[in-house]
């Protein structure tokens, strides 16, 4: 059997799978556990650890999680996909990232311009440090910390940087906003909460 075959129709059936289960994405409360994670990696995670202020001044820590809950097959942060989670952190600010894969699945999470979510491949950072090393690999059952300035207005997304999950909704929304005066984070239907 040629490479081609062997390779690319496999692949080809895993695209479509995914793509037809993200269409049909239940409310959030009603995600289940992802199975087969590496629980004690994420066992003290609470919704307020999503998006805290730092030690430092005009310093914001945010913690992504991949896969925490089944949404969208796994392909989520914190149990939200496709710009459910929409984080607003105003131009300027230090945001320092924990990014957690307890999945044994890879995935990794990196800043990108809103726009190129829609590409099989997302490329480098949107600004300086803002991702994990080697996004297109991604990791499993690990922890990764990073940092990055805010430094440039726009609509950006926190995605995954393993090839097509970002285009398969593995995405968070991020704006960098001149008139914010405190990051906040919407999570779903829930009103906006500012970090504290």
């Amino acid at each position: 059997m040629n490479y081609r075959v062997t390779v690319i129709i496999p692949a080809l059936l895993v695209c479509a799978l995914s793509l037809r289960s993200a269409d049909a994405v239940p409310d959030h409360a009603g995600h289940k556990p992802a199975s087969g994670l590496k629980k004690e990696l994420i066992a003290d995670i609470t919704e307020a650890d999503f998006l805290k202020l730092g030690s430092a001044p005009k310093t914001v820590r945010i913690t992504l999680v991949s896969a925490l809950t089944a949404n969208n097959g796994g392909m989520n942060f914190n149990g939200y996909a496709k710009g459910a989670a929409a984080y607003v952190i105003p131009l300027g600010w230090n945001v320092e990232v924990t990014f957690i894969n307890p999945s044994p699945v890879p995935h990794s999470v990196l800043v990108v311009e809103r726009e190129k979510i829609r590409k099989p491949q997302l490329g480098e950072p949107a600004f300086p440090g803002a991702g994990v090393p080697n996004a297109v690999l991604g990791i499993s059952m690990k922890k990764v910390n990073f940092t990055f300035t805010a430094s440039q207005v726009g609509e950006y997304a926190f995605a995954c940087g393993f090839p097509i999950h970002a285009l398969n909704g593995h995405w968070a929304a991020l704006e960098i906003s001149a008139e914010a005066k405190v990051p906040s984070v919407k999570l779903g239907d829930a009103a906006p909460r500012e970090a504290h």
